[in-house]
């Protein structure tokens, strides 16, 4: 049962030796901070007593939880530069723009210093190795892209707020399009592809399969349409970003941290959070079994993770479960970062070793039932969590993680270290400095639209009146017959049909998926 640290506990000294031997960890590890312990005059920081992570662990995923303005991005930052420091490539989702500041050294103050001198922590500037990457190049960053069947109609649905029939039935348009060697580079090519198979002479080509209704396909180019007008439409393309950027190390065997800049796509939060599910997706994709290593190959922080699982369907549900418990064995360790730990779902929660759950509110009763469900999550500790959880201040937070054996380590109250990098954003200029003089820049900068299933059609399409027969148009005066659509000129091209029923030397190329559907990436 839960004791406050505030009442008389014969056994206090014993906790405190319990929690000192629970993090005396004898591998490397991750130092996080010191042990705030107390009795009747309130918590203080033991800097004798250290609170740490084991490296080896930390593919085994982690819980960065806490209301806003508590320290949740200083945490991401002291983690990414520690795992750095131990040639562990990180990645990290920037949604308010102030996590660039990891690739400059920090400033000295007065507070940093009183911090330090807390903890016991022998603090000293430095800037870590980063790379700087933006969706699709909206904002600063190395543009990251990915095509559309790469993407998958699995996590397309999810973007597109499709219901379950209508993500099968794009399911059944990317199977289609697999088949007939119609590539899917940008949203036109799907856009062209769906109205195809919604046209007499497409409909037949789904109909053994299942068939694709007019209403549905309505719904799926809507939504396409919807999704374009928001600015969606840069980041699918090519080239295609290889998700093998982000496990490599810097010429001095620190980790690369791979930094996503988000500010500037702020208003697309289901967009940003499903691709960085793909991202994760890809990688479990490609990466071998290597089961449990002495350190991670990549930790990945998911900020904002409620927006993922908001109105996920059960299908997408899942996939994430099954990639956050898979993905493990291929040396990748998720950190998912919220206000709540009720934001994300019980299964996934269950998966997560380790815990830092900064300071909670409970000014309204459903504040008052998440504090309570939070507390319930932790194991039995000499603290009285929900009195510790809403007195916490800025930089501290509630920890346990796995020992090095696997079982929890002891519930312990930690101030938490001071990063050692600019706690800030670096200048503008820096930035887009940083990124012109990056090596991938070159490589994935310019956009390219090669020949892919828009083109194909279209040049069907115009290839259509030369196979006409001559009598064709005498059978209709000009000025009765109206403008032929796209759709219709495409449908009517014989050069098409001969294009969609070239199946015996493209089905050799069936795009292999995974768990949502993505394709195999390729690798350099």
């Amino acid at each position: 049962m839960s004791r406050s640290p505030s009442s008389p506990a014969p056994s206090g000294a014993d906790s405190v030796t319990r929690i000192a031997e629970g993090y005396a960890f004898e591998g490397p590890a991750l130092d996080l901070g010191a042990l705030l312990w107390g009795d009747g005059a309130g918590l203080a920081c033991r800097p004798d007593v250290p609170v740490r992570v084991p490296l080896a662990v930390l593919n085994r995923h982690g819980l960065v939880a806490g209301a806003t303005g508590t320290g949740k991005t200083k945490t991401l930052q002291l983690l990414a530069e520690q795992l750095s420091d131990q040639g562990v490539p990180v990645f990290l989702a920037d949604i308010k723009g102030d996590v660039s500041g990891i690739s400059a050294p920090g400033a000295a103050n007065d507070k940093v210093r009183q911090r330090a001198a807390e903890v016991g922590q022998d603090w000293s500037p430095a800037g870590f190795p980063a790379e700087f990457y933006a969706l699709g190049g909206i904002g600063t960053g190395v543009p990251l892209r990915a095509t559309v069947t790469d993407f998958g109609p699995v996590l397309l649905a999810k973007v597109l707020g499709l219901n379950p029939t209508q993500e099968q039935s794009l399911g059944l348009i990317f199977h289609y399009a697999d088949g007939k060697g119609l590539e899917l580079f940008d949203l036109k090519d799907l856009r062209a592809v769906v109205a195809f198979l919604t046209s007499d002479e497409g409909r037949p080509e789904l109909k053994g399969i299942g068939g694709l209704s007019s209403q549905t396909a309505g719904v799926i180019l809507r939504a396409l349409t919807a999704f374009e007008q928001q600015g969606a439409g840069p980041f699918f393309g090519e080239p295609a970003f290889d998700t093998a950027e982000l496990l490599r190390t810097a010429p001095d065997g620190r980790g690369t941290v791979s930094v996503l800049e988000l500010p500037a796509v702020q208003d697309k939060p289901q967009l940003f959070s499903t691709f960085l599910m793909w991202l994760l997706a890809d990688l479990f994709h490609d990466l071998p079994e290597v089961g449990d290593l002495d350190r991670p190959k990549l930790v990945f922080f998911f900020d904002e993770a409620h927006l993922l699982f908001k109105g996920a369907s059960k299908a997408f549900l899942e996939s994430i479960t099954q990639t956050v418990r898979l993905i493990r064995s291929k040396g990748v360790g998720i950190f998912f970062v919220t206000q709540s730990p009720r934001d994300v779902p019980a299964d996934v929660l269950g998966q997560l070793g380790s815990r830092v759950q900064h300071a909670l509110r409970a000014f309204t009763p459903d504040d008052a039932k998440a504090l309570k469900a939070t507390v319930s999550t932790f194991p039995v500790s000499p603290y009285d969590l929900e009195e510790v959880l809403t007195g916490l201040g800025t930089g501290e937070a509630v920890v346990t993680v796995l020992s090095e054996k696997g079982a929890p380590t002891p519930v312990a109250a930690v101030r938490l270290r001071a990063p050692r990098s600019l706690m800030g954003p670096v200048d503008a200029a820096a930035l887009e400095g940083a990124v012109r003089a990056s090596g991938l820049y070159g490589r994935y900068a310019q956009a390219v639209d090669r020949e892919s299933a828009y083109e194909k059609l279209t040049a069907a399409a115009a290839a259509a009146p030369a196979g006409a027969p001559p009598e064709e148009p005498a059978k209709r005066p000009e000025a009765a017959r109206p403008e032929p659509s796209l759709v219709e000129q495409v449908v009517g091209s014989g050069v098409f049909k001969s294009l969609a029923r070239s199946v015996g030397t493209q089905l050799g190329r069936e795009i292999t998926r995974s768990l949502f559907g993505t394709s195999r990436g390729r690798r350099r």
